[in-house]
């Protein structure tokens, strides 16, 4: 067994995380039993751990052994030296742009965007198959979007294109259409739900399935290629316990915690396992662009569909 190597100090880890509270015993019971170590969480919001991970570090405190939180504040840790680079060879299972040149974290999840619609209100027939679909006048007053959602606005962009193409098409569909904005993406999940948004372009692929999977007139399509946000792990530099951490990195990727991911309806970034979004092409956001141009797609974001 891995852990035979390691010492008794070995035998404990502190996880800081953003993962569910309930869907934690489901994630680290099987790792503690398999390898004989003793997993302490602390749970917070993506802010918190930010926060709390900078400030011990920039004290020269070593009190956490593996972060799990969103991609792009892991990127932000990354940049202060507060992660150890890793070569693992789980890399090479990973969904493309799942590890940064740098190695300082690899993606563990995909929390990818889909577009969610009424099944009452909304033929299944009728469903837009690409972007350019929803200037169709029958989506006139019946789309929403989430109100934060820049990052996946960001990348369809790209894909349209660049910069010029597609936010001419964005302004476009707001102006003939309407595009509502709404804060949340469960809200969005539920108006979807109630038939005040008979079509949701931003929602993320679990929330629909599990209110589906409850009896909700809710379903989901993904136009391609779906854009995903990923949660990621990464080990922290001065980990009090490296060698636990390293064994806690390795099996967060490997295929049994990425089936534990895929029975959360999370979207798995090992390409061993089984996917719920089998045969869609997945973009992942780049983190690095999420830190450094957050204010510029920000403000077209809020142009084209709050302040229009």
């Amino acid at each position: 067994m891995l852990f035979a190597a390691c010492g008794s100090s070995d035998r404990e880890l502190t996880l800081y995380t953003t993962i569910a509270e309930k869907d934690l015993p489901t994630l680290i019971e099987p790792f503690e039993t398999q390898h004989g170590i003793t997993v302490t969480v602390w749970r917070a919001g993506t802010d918190k751990i930010l926060q709390r991970t900078l400030a011990e570090a920039a004290a020269g405190r070593a009190d956490v052994d593996v972060i799990h939180f969103g991609s792009p504040e892991m990127e932000a840790l990354a940049r202060e030296n507060v992660l150890l680079p890793v070569d693992s060879p789980l890399h090479a299972d990973l969904q493309p742009g799942s590890v940064p040149a740098h190695r300082q974290w690899a993606a563990t999840l995909l929390s990818v965007w889909v577009q969610a619609y009424n099944t009452t209100l909304v033929p299944k027939e009728s469903l837009p198959k690409t972007y350019a679909d929803l200037l169709d006048p029958k989506w006139k007053g019946k789309l929403g979007i989430e109100a934060k959602d820049q990052d996946w606005f960001a990348s369809v962009v790209d894909v349209m294109g660049g910069q010029e193409q597609g936010v001419t098409f964005f302004r476009t569909l707001a102006a003939t259409n309407g595009v509502s904005v709404r804060l949340g993406h469960t809200l969005l999940t539920n108006m979807v739900v109630s038939g005040e948004v008979p079509l949701a372009l931003t929602v993320y692929n679990y929330m629909p399935e599990q209110a589906k999977k409850r009896g909700a007139p809710i379903d989901w399509v993904a136009l391609e290629p779906a854009v995903a946000r990923s949660n990621a792990v990464g080990i922290a530099r001065r980990a009090p316990h490296p060698r636990a951490a390293r064994l806690f990195y390795d099996y967060l990727l490997g295929e049994e915690a990425q089936q534990h991911f895929v029975s959360m309806d999370y979207v798995p970034s090992n390409t061993k396992v089984p996917s719920p979004l089998r045969g869609v092409t997945i973009l992942q956001t780049d983190p690095v662009r999420s830190l450094d141009e957050a204010d510029k797609w920000t403000g077209l974001f809020t142009d084209i569909f709050v302040t229009r």
